[in-house]
């Protein structure tokens, strides 16, 4: 990941309904949810829900399926790994035992 696409999904995420969006979406994987279901758990209409969608989508975040008369969103979890890498690349200059608390934390926080 360089970092014009790491800037391009910070940006999207940086927006409260999208970033909840993304965290429900992660919380749902593998499965996903349905446009509605996602719409209905924000409270939000199917218009101004879908304008948070197409930014996550853009970004490379979201994915869309569709399944019958459904869509369902799924989170690109290689996206979420990229970025996190991407972020955490240079973590500690090189010292492991330095980012044992980070790495401890994602591996028994599911």
């Amino acid at each position: 990941m360089d970092q014009d696409s790491a800037i391009e999904i910070l940006a999207a995420l940086a927006h409260p309904t999208r970033l909840s969006t993304f965290r429900l979406l992660v919380r749902h994987e593998p499965n996903g949810l349905s446009t509605g279901e996602l719409a209905d758990a924000l409270a939000l209409s199917q218009s101004t829900f879908s304008t948070h969608l197409a930014v996550l989508a853009k970004a490379g975040l979201v994915q869309s399926d569709k399944q019958g008369r459904h869509f369902i969103q799924r989170v690109r979890i290689d996206a979420l790994r990229d970025l996190m890498t991407f972020l955490a690349k240079d973590c500690c200059q090189g010292r492991a035992e330095l980012c044992e608390p980070l790495v401890a934390e994602l591996t028994t926080c599911c």
